[in-house]
C-alpha cells in the first residue's frame, strides 16, 4: 500500500490549554523512563578516546557556571544546577522546556539527513 492510499482517522481537536483527564494519564504513571543529566559534550578522534586513562581530563563544551540539561529518554526536558545532598549528587531544576508541537513525537533533536539526488 502506498502512502497516498493510506487513510488515517482524524484526531479530535484540542485547544492545547486543557490537560487530559487524570484517568487518561493514570495508566502511564508506572511507565519507566530513563532520566540522565548531561554536564557537557565534546568531540575527539578515536585515537584520542583510546588514549584516555586514569587521571585523563576531558574538556567539555560547557562552562561550570552554566546550567546542566535534564534528559528524559535522551530528549532535553529541563535545565538545572547540580547540588550535593549528603554524599550524593542531585539536580535542582531551574527551568522546564515548553512543549513544542513540531518536536513532539520526534526521536531526536536533528532531522534525519537526506542525501542529495540529481534529477535524471
Amino acid at each position: 500500500m502506498s502512502p497516498e492510499e493510506l487513510e488515517l482517522a482524524p484526531l479530535p481537536a484540542t485547544d492545547g490549554a486543557t490537560a487530559p483527564s487524570g484517568g487518561d494519564l493514570a495508566r502511564l504513571f508506572d511507565v519507566t523512563v530513563e532520566l540522565s543529566v548531561e554536564v557537557g559534550r565534546t568531540r575527539m578522534t578515536l585515537g584520542q578516546a583510546l588514549s584516555l586513562g586514569p587521571g585523563s581530563v576531558v574538556a567539555l563544551n560547557r562552562s561550570a557556571r552554566e546550567p546542566v540539561d535534564l534528559l528524559v529518554n535522551g530528549k532535553q526536558v529541563a535545565r538545572g544546577e547540580v547540588v550535593v545532598i549528603d554524599d550524593d549528587f542531585g539536580l535542582r531544576i531551574t527551568e522546564v522546556n515548553e512543549l513544542d508541537d513540531e518536536s513532539e513525537g520526534e526521536g531526536g533533536d536533528e532531522p534525519p539527513a537526506v542525501p542529495d539526488v540529481e534529477a535524471a
